[in-house]
């Protein structure tokens, strides 16, 4: 039977992992305690956690039941639970367990006995601490497999786009509903308005592409990261894999692999 690797997360990282192992005839599933905001929809499985399906590179994710999951395992969609992870590990029992969900500043709690096998991606993971491999997401030693010690801790500001770097995005100043009728895609100018929390409205910072938006009528909290503009307009991605979930997806399908 194939190895059974739970992924923690909806995001983009998350959604290119679980991609890989499931075309690498792994068994992934991908979970989450609730509905998060997720920016980088295009890039992720996230919208399947609203009920429904999304498709990414031609598979599909589908949103699913503990009840339903012992069926639709191992077959051609991947499946999303949104529910507690103790509810999850009663449920099944994974082989492996993917912590991407990507949380730069929290300290993850040791996941080392969920399964036999644990993975942590990014800052504040140990690997023979808090789990048993780490894998490096700092585009500085981008991907890199560590079997002991830390990873690298959080970085300053994200790589720059043609000169765009922390001014491409925007976090939210206050905690509230997101509101917009904007879509992943749209073109945007500098003051445009593309959403708003608590009648506070929420400006597109730079020209160029919304490459990503967080979904309509989500809780937010402070400091949640609303929407990234891509400066490149006619060369901006906002949909597939991107190349750094790519190159972590890579690094854990390796480990997988190694330890199936």
């Amino acid at each position: 039977m194939a190895t059974t690797v739970l992924v923690r997360g909806l995001n983009d990282v998350a959604s290119a992992v679980a991609l890989r192992l499931h075309q690498a005839g792994f068994r992934a599933v991908l979970q989450d305690d609730e509905v998060a905001p997720v920016s980088r929809r295009g890039m992720s499985f996230a919208d399947a956690a609203e009920g429904g399906t999304a498709t990414l590179e031609s598979v599909t994710a589908r949103m699913t039941s503990l009840e339903e999951l012992p069926a639709v395992l191992g077959g051609e969609e991947i499946p999303v639970l949104v529910a507690p992870l103790s509810e999850v590990l009663d449920a099944i029992v994974p082989d492996m367990l993917v912590d991407a969900r990507m949380r730069k500043r929290a300290v993850p709690e040791d996941q080392r006995a969920f399964a036999p096998t644990t993975i942590g991606l990014g800052p504040n993971f140990v690997a023979g601490g808090n789990v048993h491999v780490a894998i490096e997401t700092s585009w500085d030693d981008l991907g890199r497999i560590i079997y002991e010690g830390p990873t690298l801790p959080l970085d300053g500001d994200p790589r720059p786009i043609d000169g765009h770097s922390r001014d491409r995005f925007v976090y939210s100043s206050t905690v509230g509903l997101f509101k917009t009728t904007r879509h992943i895609g749209d073109q945007v100018s500098p003051g445009d308005l593309v959403g708003e929390i608590n009648g506070e409205p929420i400006f597109a910072p730079i020209r160029g592409i919304l490459r990503g938006l967080v979904q309509d009528g989500i809780s937010v909290v402070l400091r949640t990261k609303l929407l990234e503009v891509d400066p490149r307009r006619g060369d901006a991605v906002t949909t597939g894999v991107g190349q750094r979930p790519d190159a972590i997806a890579a690094a854990v399908t390796t480990v997988v692999q190694a330890h199936e």
